[in-house]
């Protein structure tokens, strides 16, 4: 379990990540600590669980994932560690943590309250480095998730946007907005396989149509085009450009699939 991922919104200008790492590095020397992504909006906490879900599983069993998006730092809101069958998850319970783990077989769940595991000094405002990360590295370690706290029943879960089938027509969500300007949809690859002839629409500041097709490319240049992206799931592009820029795009906003 030296394999330790860090999600955060906490960018790279300043030092709160490199400090994490430092913490983790001086508890576990031999930890191989990997980012998925820094650059989480803030306090985003839809955007961290689509980022973690999208990432997890492609690390090694025994990885411990840690993702601090976390708004209500320092108020009541609980510290917790999940134990599924395939990895640990450790984090602050705002729902970060529920998407990547609807995907795992939960063993336990533990809230974090042993302060022989935290930093000596506990901030009120960056329990990345205080508590998740030294709690992080000592579960790369090999420390039972027991010795932490008390087990809990449950954890604060987000509300995955199921889509819906309409008449004939698939509605869904943009839940992603990724550097690029791809709009990510909820809308997962099996429900559009075979749709080679669907009309994909999305509205957004304005509706707007889709071509279809199995990779952006294949859209004229700055032409729409609508793919099953590397996530697994349908996602609008522009091909060279920023969908999200051009058609004024954000979460939440509907995708519409229509069959001919």
């Amino acid at each position: 379990m030296n394999t330790i991922t860090l999600t955060t919104d906490f960018g790279t200008r300043d030092w709160f990540v490199g400090t994490m790492k430092g913490v983790l590095l001086g508890i576990n020397p031999r930890a191989a600590i990997m980012d998925i992504t820094h650059e989480v909006p803030p306090g985003d906490v839809r955007a961290g669980a689509f980022a973690l879900m999208a990432a997890c599983r492609y690390f090694p069993k025994g990885t411990v994932h840690v993702a601090v998006v976390d708004p209500g730092v320092g108020s009541l809101r609980r510290a917790i560690a999940v134990q599924t069958e395939d990895y640990v998850f450790v984090g602050p319970d705002t729902g970060v943590l529920s998407w990547a783990r609807a995907r795992e077989k939960i063993k336990t769940i533990r809230q974090l309250e042993n302060p022989k595991y935290f930093l000596k000094t506990i901030s009120r405002t960056f329990h990345g480095r205080d508590i998740f990360a030294p709690v992080a590295a000592h579960l790369s370690r090999g420390l039972s998730l027991k010795k932490l706290g008390r087990e809990l029943k449950d954890f604060v879960r987000l509300p995955w946007p199921k889509p819906e089938e309409r008449g004939g027509t698939l509605c869904g969500e943009i839940v992603y907005i990724d550097r690029f300007g791809n709009a990510i949809s909820n809308i997962a690859a099996g429900f559009v396989s075979g749709e080679a002839k669907a009309i994909c629409e999305v509205i957004g500041k304005r509706k707007m149509r889709c071509v279809w097709a199995e990779f952006y490319g294949a859209a004229p240049v700055n032409s729409p085009v609508a793919v099953v992206g590397s996530s697994g799931f349908l996602e609008i592009a522009v091909n060279g450009g920023s969908a999200a820029q051009r058609f004024g795009l954000k979460p939440g906003n509907a995708i519409l699939v229509r069959t001919n």
